[in-house]
C-alpha cells in the first residue's frame, strides 16, 4: 500500500483546486459587469468584487484543511462568516501522486506560511486586460518559498470559442512546475518585462542601464515570472518599492523549480516568515537564466536609492 501524501504535498494539491475555483470567481464577477470597483491608495491600487469573493474562498477554503497554518492575504477584509458556496474542498489527484522531496516530508502545519494575492493585475483586470491577470497561492516554510500555485482564469481568453479557458501553473523545489511549457528566451537577446502601470524615472533609469533589445510592460508579477519561463523575457527588473510578499512567493517558488533566481535589486533574497514586513522595498530583479549578467548591470545610483 503506498503511504498517505505528506502534508506538502496536500496543501498544494488543495491550493491547485481553490485556484481554479477562484478563477471561475474571477470569470463570473467579470461576466457580471458589475466589478464592484474601490480605491485603496489611490488610483493604480484597485481592489475589486472579485479581489473580495476570491480572498475569502482561498483563505476559508484553506483554513478549513489546514487550520494550523498561517495564512496571509493582500486583502484586509473585515472577519465574517464566508457563504458555503465559496468554499472549495477538491484536491489535484496528480500532485498527490508525486512524491515529496525529503527535506519537506516532517514538516508540521504550523510551520506553513501561505501568501495569497487573491487577484494579482487588478488594474488590468478592470480594464480588460485580461491576460494579465493571475491567482497567486505562494507557499514558505522557514522563510522560503518552496511551492506555489499561478492561476490564469483568462489564459487562452483571445483563441476563440473552443479553445479551454484558463490554466493552472503550479511548482515544488525539489519536483520542478508544471501546467506550461518552459523555454528560454532567445540566447543573445535582453528582453525586460516590467510594470506597466507603477513607473519611475527609477525604474526607466535601471532598464535604460541594461541596455535591452525590447522591453515589455505588462500588468502582475505573476504574469511577468510568466513571461521568464515560457522564453518571452530574459528578465524581469522591477527598481522601486510597491512589490508585496504575496505577490513575489507563488511565481518565486515555481521560478526556483525550473532553475530561476529572483532576488531584489541588491541580491538579496526574500523572506517569507510570518512576522516579515510585506513589502519588498528595494525591488524585483529575476531571471530564468543569466541572473549574474543582469545582476552585475544595475547601476549603484540605483542600489542606493532602494533601501532593503
Amino acid at each position: 500500500m503506498a503511504a498517505s501524501p505528506t502534508l506538502l504535498m496536500r496543501v498544494v494539491a488543495s491550493a491547485y483546486s481553490v485556484a481554479e475555483k477562484a478563477a471561475r470567481i474571477v470569470r463570473n464577477v467579470m461576466a457580471t459587469g458589475d466589478l464592484g470597483i474601490v480605491e485603496k491608495s489611490g488610483a493604480n491600487d484597485l481592489q475589486t468584487k472579485a479581489d473580495r469573493l476570491v480572498q475569502m474562498s482561498i483563505c476559508a477554503s484553506l483554513a478549513r484543511k489546514f487550520p494550523k497554518a498561517t495564512i496571509i492575504g493582500e486583502e484586509e477584509l473585515p472577519p465574517h462568516d464566508v457563504a458555503e458556496e465559496l468554499i472549495e474542498d477538491g484536491h489535484c489527484e496528480e500532485i498527490l501522486k508525486k512524491t515529496c522531496p525529503p527535506q519537506y516530508t516532517g514538516i508540521k502545519e504550523e510551520e506553513l506560511v501561505i501568501w495569497i494575492d487573491p487577484l494579482d493585475g487588478t488594474k488590468e483586470y478592470t480594464e480588460g486586460l485580461l491576460d494579465h491577470v493571475t491567482v497567486l497561492i505562494g507557499i514558505a516554510y522557514g522563510g522560503k518559498a518552496i511551492a506555489g500555485v499561478i492561476n490564469q482564469p483568462y489564459y487562452n481568453y483571445e483563441a476563440g470559442a473552443d479553445a479551454v479557458l484558463g490554466r493552472t501553473i503550479w511548482g515544488v523545489l525539489g519536483i520542478g512546475a508544471f501546467g506550461f511549457e518552459l523555454t528560454e528566451a532567445p540566447a543573445g537577446k535582453h528582453i525586460i518585462v516590467t510594470t506597466r502601470s507603477h513607473s519611475s524615472t527609477l525604474v526607466d533609469d535601471c532598464i535604460s542601464a541594461l541596455n535591452p533589445d525590447s522591453v515589455i510592460r505588462v500588468g502582475g508579477a505573476g504574469n511577468k515570472i510568466i513571461q521568464l519561463i515560457e522564453g518571452k523575457a530574459s528578465a524581469y527588473v522591477f527598481a522601486s518599492p510597491g512589490c508585496k510578499k504575496w505577490d513575489t512567493c507563488a511565481p518565486e517558488a515555481i521560478l526556483h523549480a525550473v532553475g530561476g533566481k529572483i532576488t531584489d535589486i541588491h541580491g538579496n533574497s526574500f523572506h517569507y516568515n510570518k512576522e516579515v514586513k510585506h513589502m519588498n522595498s528595494a525591488g524585483v530583479l529575476a531571471t530564468l537564466r543569466n541572473y549574474d549578467y543582469y545582476a552585475s548591470r544595475i547601476p549603484n545610483t540605483v542600489k542606493q536609492s532602494l533601501v532593503p
